[in-house]
């Protein structure tokens, strides 16, 4: 039976009164049906009675008479329905359950992620200002000390005038007026004393600096901020991380492929292997072995000590003989670096990036709905190039070349890392 009919079916053991399944059904002249309890509701106890159906009026109130054959066609459509609804409740609570679960999990996430923000954010605010209050001691510290200095040198100044007024009352009580004679030049002011007026006393100006240290707040608050935001960025697309392995079928004769298939480099030998539409060729390069039509997916590479690389995702159905040509129009969405520091995106007439650091792991996004490949650097939380408003049509893969190895200068392999949730480092 159809749905439609299935539906129509149902339809009919239902009291067009209530709406409901047939309870206690009964049936009156014009031949309709309804629930005993919805007609003796519906009808007054005396006078002219009207169906809620045909409308086919009655003088006085007709009489209510049971269809058996219909009550057992309920009857049994309540059997036969009753598992069904059973089991549709219990994938309902389950349902129910799955979105608290999630929800639950999206809590934890978040207030992790939230709690983490706050602490970085009240540590920086922590250290900036104990480095306004440091700089204010060091201030009153030098004050100070070039207060008590100067208050130093005028007491020792003060106190050799007495002391020379002191040894002259002593000289002076000898009888040898000739030994007191030879002592008195010695007796002379000292040389060299400052002429104190000139001298002035200027404290450590204090003036503005809880000015200045709110000023350099905002400004390390606002870079704070963007920092933040890239981390928060970074999580948001790590949570739809997948597992990617390499595949060998189509990795150029010249790469070798670790076993677990998350490594790849140029070797120094050609291996013999058998051709076919699926290997690339003369491109060192190879595909993830799985493939992504809908939804979102992330993966990270490692790229350290490599001088070149190519990194991102391609078409299904790209050309894997001869020359190829990066960029989206060629089913391409990828990112390169070349000759140690040149990294570009592969537009249609190349985007050279200019980054801060070279990335050691570099993360890639793809939101396949959305026509947006995103990569970032998976330490520092930095976006370095998104691909965007796209239209994907056919399957997606992870596309690696870790390039040529020149001599052994670029033999360090591509690897495709574990995700380890962005962090970053406090200020």
């Amino acid at each position: 039976m159809s749905s439609t009919s299935e539906r129509s079916f149902e339809e009919m053991l239902r009291c067009s009164i209530c709406l409901e399944v047939f309870s206690e059904s009964v049936f009156i002249p014009c031949g309709h049906n309804f629930c005993k309890g919805c007609i003796c509701e519906a009808w007054a106890p005396e006078g002219t009675c009207t169906c809620p159906l045909c409308n086919w009026s009655y003088d006085r109130r007709p009489e209510l008479t049971v269809n058996c054959l219909f009550l057992e066609m309920v009857s049994q459509f309540r059997r036969s329905s009753l598992p069904h609804m059973v089991e549709d409740k219990m994938l309902k609570v389950q349902e129910i359950q799955r979105c608290v679960e999630l929800s639950d999990t999206e809590v934890h996430r978040e207030r992790a992620v939230g709690l983490q923000a706050f602490s970085d954010l009240m540590q920086s605010v922590q250290s900036l200002q104990d480095r306004f209050l440091e700089e204010l001691q060091e201030k009153q510290s030098r004050s100070h000390k070039r207060a008590q200095e100067l208050v130093q040198q005028l007491e020792q100044e003060i106190c050799e005038p007495e002391k020379s007024s002191t040894e002259a009352e002593r000289l002076s009580c000898f009888q040898d007026l000739l030994h007191f004679l030879q002592r008195c030049p010695a007796l002379t002011p000292p040389a060299g004393l400052k002429e104190w007026r000139s001298v002035s006393f200027e404290p450590e100006t204090y003036e503005g600096s809880a000015a200045r240290a709110l000023s350099e707040l905002e400004k390390h608050l606002s870079e704070h901020f963007n920092k933040l935001s890239s981390r928060l960025e970074l999580l948001r697309v790590q949570q739809f991380v997948v597992d990617v392995t390499l595949d060998p079928d189509t990795a150029h004769p010249w790469l070798v492929l670790s076993e677990d298939l998350k490594q790849v480099h140029c070797g120094d030998v050609e291996k013999k292997l058998p051709d076919s539409p699926l290997r690339f060729d003369p491109c060192v390069c190879v595909l993830g072995k799985q493939s992504f039509s809908s939804g979102r997916f992330y993966f990270e590479v490692q790229v350290k000590e490599k001088t070149e690389w190519t990194l991102g995702v391609a078409q299904e159905s790209i050309n894997r003989k001869g020359k190829l040509y990066l960029h989206p129009k060629k089913g391409f969405w990828c990112i390169i670096l070349r000759n140690k520091d040149k990294y570009s995106a592969c537009t249609h007439s190349s985007a050279y990036l200019s980054l801060q650091r070279a990335p050691q792991k570099v993360g890639v996004f793809v939101d396949y709905g959305e026509g947006l490949v995103s990569f970032y650097d998976a330490d520092s939380a930095d976006l370095l190039f998104s691909f965007s408003g796209y239209w994907f049509r056919e399957k997606l893969l992870p596309y690696f070349g870790p390039c040529v190895n020149y001599g052994g200068s670029n033999s360090a392999p591509l690897v495709l890392t574990a995700v380890e949730t962005f962090r970053g480092q406090s200020d």
